[in-house]
């Protein structure tokens, strides 16, 4: 069942927000409080979460509770990779949670954390330890990034290989799987820590991984799992039946689905991180996913978050 809709992911990133457009926050503060009013519409007691933020910013979180996106959300949710891509080191969380706690009353999850194996498969297995170590008991809600490598074939969605260079190629590397299915050293560590500790990953449009995900989840003792329904996708060709797919493979988990990524054609400018044109399109998208995946009430989903 859906515990939670998250509204975007990385808003405050570059490479998840057109900045150039809208440095002032301003857009993304109409088309959050649009999608949080829809949503809560739809089912009120369903967690709204504001978008995972990274950098993990304290001043942004202020400036959108200025814009009133606070007052239509439950949950902030923060993301954090101190060992491949952030300026600080691994014994920070703490401090970088409390930095949020600060500025808000919120509920903090952490929705994606992750090591990646790039470097060696051993960095990831302690990272993984570490990470568990820092984070328990101070999230309601913890998300490692993630179950799968992602195929090297593909692109990372919203990356940019020419500027960020061996950057890019860690994007690869995050799962506890390899891309030919085999198990790296911290799966196993993974199944220690669950159910406490969930898993976000993302698939694609109509993902040959899927059902092989399902399982590894299964085995691994996952109960809380973060993914995405592509506002881009929506526009596809069957698209509501892969939705429909994969929303059925994932009922036995408790979700936190993401709405987010702009359609080319119905973006300020033709890309995925534009602001939308009609932040009315993108609200009525979300309360659509809730209509036919999370109709009505869930009990107890609210008391979950704090």
């Amino acid at each position: 069942m859906i515990e939670a809709a998250m509204i975007w992911n990385e808003p405050n990133n570059k490479s998840h927000w057109d900045l150039q457009l809208d440095g002032e926050w301003r857009l993304f503060s109409e088309m959050a409080i649009a999608a949080g009013k829809a949503i809560k519409a739809e089912n009120p007691s369903l967690a709204r979460v504001l978008g995972g933020i990274s950098p993990i910013d304290p001043a942004f979180i202020e400036r959108l509770k200025r814009n009133g996106v606070l007052d239509e959300i439950d949950v902030v949710a923060v993301h954090g990779f101190p060992l491949d891509w952030n300026l600080w080191p691994i014994h920070d969380w703490p401090a970088k949670l409390d930095e949020i706690r600060k500025v808000t009353d919120k509920p903090i999850w952490v929705s994606e954390v992750g090591v990646s194996s790039f470097g060696a498969e051993e960095v990831q297995h302690w990272g993984l330890l570490r990470t568990a170590e820092l984070l328990r008991g101070r999230a309601p809600r913890i998300h490692w990034y993630s179950l799968c490598d992602l195929p090297r074939t593909w692109e990372a969605t919203t990356r940019h290989k020419e500027a960020e260079g061996s950057s890019y190629y860690r994007h690869f590397y995050m799962g506890l799987v390899r891309e030919d299915g085999s198990l790296k050293p911290a799966f196993e560590a993974f199944a220690s820590l669950t159910p406490e500790i969930g898993l976000c990953q993302w698939f694609h449009f109509e993902d040959h991984r899927l059902d092989d995900a399902v399982a590894l989840m299964k085995r691994l003792g996952v109960r809380t799992l973060r993914t995405g329904l592509s506002w881009a996708d929506f526009y596809r060709p069957n698209a509501l039946a892969w939705f429909d797919r994969m929303m059925g493979a994932l009922e036995d988990f408790e979700v936190t689905v993401t709405f987010c990524f702009t359609p080319e054609h119905r973006g300020i400018a033709p890309h995925h991180t534009s602001p939308p044109q009609s932040n009315e399109e993108f609200a009525e998208f979300c309360a659509s996913m809730i209509r036919r995946y999370a109709p009505g009430a869930s009990a107890g989903v609210l008391q979950a978050a704090e």
